[in-house]
């Protein structure tokens, strides 16, 4: 199953393509480094003529007519990233958690064991065995409304928003066995 991502946010707008590109300038294309909003997929789009995209924009990159993007390139390799995108990646990630908090938070009261050794929890940087008991036995008795309400009856507990987007950017690295949260 092919994971597709319907909006992306500018991470880096380069409007004479990549410095390193040897082609003769008349060739060469706009190209915009983004991620995924969803499955914080990395993209190399290529804008519409002459329209200037800056970090942080959000862009349709749908299926249906786009307005902003006149095709997607592929994947991109998170080394391939432009300083100014490795920046800003962690800037639109945090955005992104903070707006699809309830996505987040939903985990922790779903999250399932991956296997009988391991649980799904403890991949979140910060939570061990302990935390991760602590978590299953308060998700039972009433479900996590907030990052708050989490940090708020999980004592010790690391900030969930930060051990979240944490998470987020080693598996974009590619060094992780199972990915929870990124399309990869």
């Amino acid at each position: 199953m092919t994971i597709k991502e319907e909006y992306a946010i500018v991470l880096d707008f380069l409007p004479n393509g990549y410095p390193f590109d040897t082609r003769p300038s008349h060739k060469k294309t706009a190209i915009v480094q983004a991620i995924g909003e969803n499955h914080f997929i990395l993209l190399e789009l290529v804008p519409k003529r002459e329209l200037p995209l800056q970090a942080q924009d959000r862009v349709y990159i749908g299926d249906d007519k786009r307005e902003k993007i006149h095709h997607i390139n592929g994947k991109l390799a998170i080394d391939k990233l432009t300083e100014t995108a490795k920046k800003e990646m962690e800037v639109a990630i945090d955005v992104l958690v903070g707006k699809n908090e309830q996505r987040f938070v939903d985990f922790f009261n779903k999250a399932p064991p991956l296997s009988t050794r391991m649980h799904s929890l403890e991949l979140i940087p910060g939570l061990g065995k302990k935390r991760m008991w602590e978590i299953i036995e308060a998700r039972e008795t009433e479900p996590f409304k907030s990052f708050a309400d989490l940090k708020a009856r999980i004592p010790l507990m690391p900030e969930p928003k930060k051990a979240i987007i944490k998470r987020i950017l080693e598996e974009l690295v590619g060094k992780e066995k199972h990915y929870l949260f990124t399309g990869q």
